[in-house]
């Protein structure tokens, strides 16, 4: 495991040693799962954002939804079928 020196101002340092003390767990842990759980919610946005480009890109060429296979969807949710 590497280390990684990150300076914290003082009220952002005392929430987190709060916050380990409470928890029962070393600060260390928590301020590695805070950044992992960051770093993974980045890649969820970036991804996101790539597949509504290429939606936005390929809407109305051939790639776009079926125009029936949508009409029945929209009539299936409109008679109750999603559950």
């Amino acid at each position: 495991m590497r280390t990684f020196h990150l300076p914290l101002p003082d009220d952002l340092h005392e929430a987190l040693r709060r916050e380990a003390t409470a928890d029962h767990r070393p600060a260390t842990e928590l301020a590695r799962d805070a950044l992992a759980g960051w770093l993974q919610a980045r890649q969820r946005e970036r991804v996101a954002a790539e597949i509504r480009r290429f939606a936005m890109a390929q809407a109305g060429s051939d790639l776009d939804i079926d125009a029936d296979l949508e009409r029945a969807a929209v009539e299936h949710l409109l008679a109750g079928g999603a559950t």
